[in-house]
């Protein structure tokens, strides 16, 4: 019912060389572990809209999701979009940046990017 974020990140060998790989650093529901080790990913479901027809029952879903890069660096955080954007890209559609910010709390460079996914529904 999910798309496949994690797993999809999971599969990359550009975006584990820089958030780890056992298990990656990629966080579901927009939040990471307290003290986490940095860089990481953090992801969440924005919204989700069945393909509905008037014949039949819908046989996708569109899932828009956020997928937040974290990192210590400007040139690092980059990096982690552009690896995160190549592996995304294959399966589900770029939307936008949502975000390019340094969060005041963290200190921590943060590049938000924007996906659908259109996952077939199981039967």
């Amino acid at each position: 019912m999910l798309p496949p974020v994690f797993q999809t990140l999971k599969a990359s060998t550009a975006v584990k060389a820089i958030v780890g790989t056992n298990p990656p650093r990629v966080y579901r529901h927009g939040q990471a572990p307290q003290d986490v080790t940095k860089p990481y990913i953090t992801w969440f479901l924005v919204s989700g809209t069945p393909e509905n027809t008037l014949s039949e029952t819908p046989g996708t879903d569109r899932m828009s999701v956020q997928v937040d890069c974290w990192h210590q660096t400007d040139s690092g955080v980059e990096i982690l979009a552009q690896a995160v954007r190549d592996a995304i890209e294959p399966v589900a559609h770029m939307t936008g940046i949502v975000l390019n910010e340094r969060d005041t709390e963290t200190k921590l460079y943060r590049l938000a990017l924007g996906f659908d996914f259109w996952p077939a529904r199981e039967v």
